[in-house]
Order: C-alpha cells, then structure tokens, then sequence
C-alpha cells in the first residue's frame, strides 16, 4: 500500500468512525445483542417454562412407486452461514439445493461440502434476490429440475438466508434499494412463487427467515411502498445504512409472523410452519463495506465479551429452526440448543405486519404485472 493510499483508507476510515451510522452500529447493535443475551440468561434462572425445541428428522416423501429425499433450499448459500447451513442440513438428509449470484462460488461450496459429506446431495442454482426476473427463473429451473430428477414435485424446507450490509447507496434492476431488495424484498417475492411447492408437500413443509438482533434498533416504523422500495432512504444526505439494515431486518421477522398467521393458524388443510432465527453475531463476509480495520476490531471485541461465533456454531439456530417440530412455528430462535427468546415489542404489531404484506403484495403484483406485458 503507498503512502497516498494509505492516508486516503485512514481518512475515510476516520470519516465513517464520525458518521451517526457508525456509532448506531457500534452502540445500538452492541445493546441489542447484549439484550436478546440477556433473555437467555434471564429465562435459564427464572422461567419454569421450556422456551427450548427438540430435533426431529426430516421425514422421507413417499409416493407410489418411489422414496425421495426431503428438499431444503438455501440462499445466500456461497458463503458463511449459508453455506454452513447446507453442510448442516445435509448431514441431516436434506437435498440440499443451493442457490446464490456467483456460480464459480457455488460450485466451490459443493466440492467443499462433498468433501465433508460424501454422501451429501447437492444440486446449485444461480439466482440473485435482488432481481425479480432472476427470481422467476430460478422458480422455473427449479420445477423442472424437480420433474426430470424423478422426484416429488415439491419442497420441504425453503431458508431465506441471503442478506448483504451495503454501506453505499445501490438500485436494483427494478428500482429498488439493494438492501432492501435482496433483504426483505428478495425473501418475500422468492417465498410467494415458492409457496405452491411448499403446499403440494405430502409432508409437513417449512419456511425460516434468518433475521438479526439489530431489528431491536427500530422503534418507529413506514411501511408504505414507498419506504419499503428504499427511495425515500436515497433522498438522504448521507445513505443511512445501519437503518436500512434494521428497517429490512423487521420487516423480514413482522413477514414472517404474519406469514405463521396465514399458512400454519389460518390454512389447516395445508399448514405450512414459518420461525424465525437470529444466528446473533457471526464472523461472515457481511462486513466487507465497512473499513477493514474498523470490522476487525469489531471483531475482536465481540469475541472478548464470547459473543461471536464461527459459521459452523453460528448456524446452529437455523438447523434448530429448521429441525423444530411444527408447533414451534411462530416462535423466534436464538442462541442455539433449540432456544428461543422474544423479539422486540414493535415486530408483534399485528396490524403493523398486515400494512407490510398488502403494500409488500401491490410490489409483488405490480412486478408480476410487468413481467408479463414485457414477455
């Protein structure tokens, strides 16, 4: 590194360190963690109440003339705690369908995973969910896959992983936040096409959503679609990441609750569990904007207080969610052995989380709208 690039890392370094996003990460997100920690300790002492679930083994699908394995897809699966969690769940019987942006990426988490696993089912599908039509072709590939592959046409087990902290204002194809659409968007949009497959499942079927601690952060929060796109977040003067982060996170979990309302309360004839999971903090490549210097630090104090976490000890909450018998649906996971704690009091807003999914749903329809005069 010269001398010229070295002052201008430390001097941008030092104008992140004074921006009002940086100390929301380094105070708000620490108080956030420390509190969820916090339950957990409160709830081993004093509650007589088991908040912990069991595993139980992904069940076979059976069908007239043949035996397959269960279906799990990941996203975000090319790293961290997504392609941990495909390790995990393959381990545990799952066809392990990965899907992420980079194929080279996806094809190198497979040979690891063969690897570790030789019996390890995998099959890899490029899709970025930040983009609707990539999202629709992925559904498409995967229905045929399922069909020339002989098996059941359904799947069992859908994981809403893939998540990026961008420090810099992006846009999508469609004109959406990056954050916010690979986030919270991606993992609506994704789980609407999916939904036929994970109600024609002859088994029990599940969704997890992988949201965060930080969803603590929010007090106040817009749903409109206005908000949702991210575009009143560009007419920022500086790009508020931290609470993009936050905003994307609890509209992930407020999805998910109300989702566990419609598909497991309401649909008895095909019920369909949803949970929620918060990995806590975990050493990913999520941090990668931030100044390299400012995230290994961060780093390291997190493992001083024994808050972070490896992938592989990181992901035991999502396996726990995704192994959870169906009663559990609902419920937010955390700190792994199958315990869980409470989120925040705004992500129970009932209709709060009805105002998301209809302005979430007009996005959705409105993308479907355009996809169609433009085929």
């Amino acid at each position: 590194m010269t001398t010229k690039t070295a002052m201008m890392y430390w001097r941008d370094a030092l104008r992140f360190v004074c921006s009002v996003q940086f100390w929301r990460m380094a105070v708000l997100w620490t108080f956030a963690l420390v509190f969820s920690h916090l339950q957990l300790f409160v709830r081993a002492l004093f509650s007589r109440k088991s908040h912990s679930y069991p595993r139980c083994s992904p069940q076979p699908i059976f069908t007239t003339t043949t035996t397959s394995m269960p279906v799990c897809i990941v996203t975000g699966a090319t790293s961290g705690l997504g392609a941990a969690a495909a390790h995990a769940l393959s381990k545990e019987g799952f066809y392990v369908v990965l899907a992420g942006r980079s194929s080279d990426l996806l094809s190198e988490i497979i040979r690891e995973i063969k690897k570790r696993n030789r019996d390890a089912h995998l099959k890899a599908f490029q899709v970025d969910l930040s983009s609707f039509q990539s999202m629709l072709k992925f559904k498409n590939s995967l229905k045929q896959w399922l069909l020339n592959s002989d098996m059941h046409p359904s799947i069992q087990l859908l994981i809403n992983n893939a998540g990026i902290l961008a420090t810099s204002c992006r846009f999508t194809a469609e004109g959406f936040d990056q954050m916010m659409g690979t986030n919270y968007i991606g993992a609506f949009f994704l789980t609407n096409l999916l939904l036929p497959l994970l109600r024609s499942s002859p088994v029990p079927s599940r969704i997890v959503n992988v949201t965060s601690f930080t969803h603590r952060c929010v007090f106040d929060l817009q749903v409109d679609e206005e908000s949702l796109s991210g575009i009143c977040f560009s007419k920022s003067k500086q790009y508020p990441f931290a609470h993009i982060y936050e905003y994307s996170k609890i509209c992930l979990l407020l999805f998910s609750y109300e989702l566990h309302r419609q598909l497991y309360l309401m649909d008895k004839s095909h019920p369909v569990s949803v949970i929620a999971v918060d990995p806590g903090a975990v050493e990913t490549k999520i941090m990668r904007e931030i100044p390299s210097q400012l995230s290994h630090l961060a780093l390291v104090v997190l493992k001083v207080l024994g808050f972070l976490h490896s992938p592989e000890s990181g992901v035991e909450p999502t396996v726990d969610a995704a192994l959870a018998p169906p009663e559990a649906s609902g419920v937010y996971f955390f700190g792994g052995r199958g315990r869980s704690v409470s989120s925040s009091a705004l992500s129970y807003d009932t209709e709060l989380a009805k105002k998301l999914w209809t302005s979430s749903c007009k996005l959705f329809i409105g993308l479907q709208h355009t996809c169609r005069e433009n085929s």
